[in-house]
């Protein structure tokens, strides 16, 4: 595939790419990637190397509510936030499919209140209860950014004030690896999963401007999950631990999927569930990631080589292959511990909506825990 050296492909229209330009595409990196298609063990993401459960103390379990020993970490995470060190950043990227093409912050999930309205007013609840500042940066993507950062500005205040910035844009090419196409002939972009979050972080200022603050931990999670509510038990967990990253995982349910906290040539990380060789047994692994992360802000702050795995789809009635990173994998490269917290119930942490099927079924759970947390009245 023939590349200019500035800009986007060859034939593409003066529209798009401007469109690529503003979302930080990468003409070169693009036809590296693609060139890497021509090698079959490219489209191999299995793990390599010694593949291991976790070791004893790589999981560890979050304090009961009631407990002296979550009472303690309330009071270590409540200083924290009540002096401005910690941040939040709210994923809400992606393509805005699974709701009918709305774009799913601005979806009502329980009590007619949106799913960005609770995440932010979880924030705000937080941010009064210790005086403190508690900043929110939402990641949005080419497709979800104008009408998030539009929704954000309702939410801007003094103690939570609130940004965005977009992750990067790619390119689907179809399996020969050249360009695929919409339906309607031009070029099929797509938002390259949320791998982008420290880059798109320090490309847009976001992380320098909190460091510069004084922050120091930034609270991460997706906009649809609405159990991760910022807990201050978390935060001081995550200080007690003395880690960069603080992974929140849950026990395994029937027919869940999703990546795991293993160990690679001796190094606990999130292994995604793609990523496993057929041969081992992921059942041996009684817990899974729930995209929830507490992040050192100074030691996120550098570039990671982060793998962009190679992801085959179908769109518009065709075949095509991504190029995608994910957030996770930043534990293959930093020191993390994986903190085991309750599923569902008053302390539940993990209640993720894809759908609207899912957010029906859940919707009973997510509002009974928001009433507990007092997120909701």
């Amino acid at each position: 595939m023939m590349l200019p050296m500035r800009g986007a492909p060859l034939g593409i229209d003066a529209e798009t790419t401007v469109l690529l330009q503003r979302f930080g595409f990468d003409p070169e990196a693009f036809a590296a990637l693609v060139e890497r298609l021509a090698d079959p063990k490219a489209r191999d993401n299995s793990v390599r190397g010694t593949l291991e459960v976790p070791a004893p103390g790589d999981v560890v379990p979050l304090a009961p509510i009631g407990s002296a020993e979550r009472d303690r970490l309330t009071a270590i995470g409540t200083e924290a936030i009540a002096s401005g060190r910690v941040g939040a950043i709210v994923l809400a990227g992606g393509m805005a499919t699974r709701f009918g093409g709305v774009v799913k912050a601005a979806v009502p999930a329980v009590l007619g209140r949106t799913f960005l309205d609770l995440k932010l007013s979880d924030l705000a609840r937080l941010a009064a209860r210790t005086s403190g500042r508690v900043p929110c940066w939402l990641m949005t993507s080419f497709a979800t950014d104008a009408e998030v950062t539009e929704l954000a500005r309702a939410y801007d205040a003094p103690r939570t004030p609130v940004a965005t910035f977009p992750q990067m844009i790619s390119l689907r090419v179809l399996p020969d690896g050249s360009l695929a196409k919409d339906a309607d002939g031009g070029v099929s972009p797509y938002a390259p999963g949320h791998g982008d979050l420290t880059f798109a972080l320090r490309r847009s200022g976001a992380l320098a401007s909190f460091r510069a603050a004084g922050g120091e931990l930034l609270f991460m999670s997706n906009v649809d999950n609405l159990g991760a509510t910022l807990d201050p038990a978390v935060i001081g967990a995550h200080l007690e631990s003395g880690v960069a990253i603080t992974a929140e995982v849950v026990r395994k349910a029937p027919n869940d999927k999703g990546g795991a906290p293993a160990r690679v040539n001796g190094v606990p990380q999130i292994v995604e569930a793609f990523r496993f060789p057929s041969d081992f047994d992921q059942d041996r692994i009684p817990v899974f990631n729930t995209n929830t992360f507490v992040l050192d802000a100074r030691a996120i702050d550098r570039d990671f080589d982060l793998t962009y795995f190679v992801v085959e789809k179908v769109v518009d009635g065709a075949k095509v292959v991504q190029f995608e990173r994910l957030v996770g994998e930043l534990t293959a490269f930093l020191p993390t511990r994986f903190l085991e917290v309750e599923r569902s119930g008053p302390d539940g942490r993990f209640q993720p909506v894809k759908d609207p099927d899912e957010l029906a079924s859940r919707a009973p759970d997510i509002e009974a825990l928001l009433r507990a947390r007092g997120v909701v009245e």
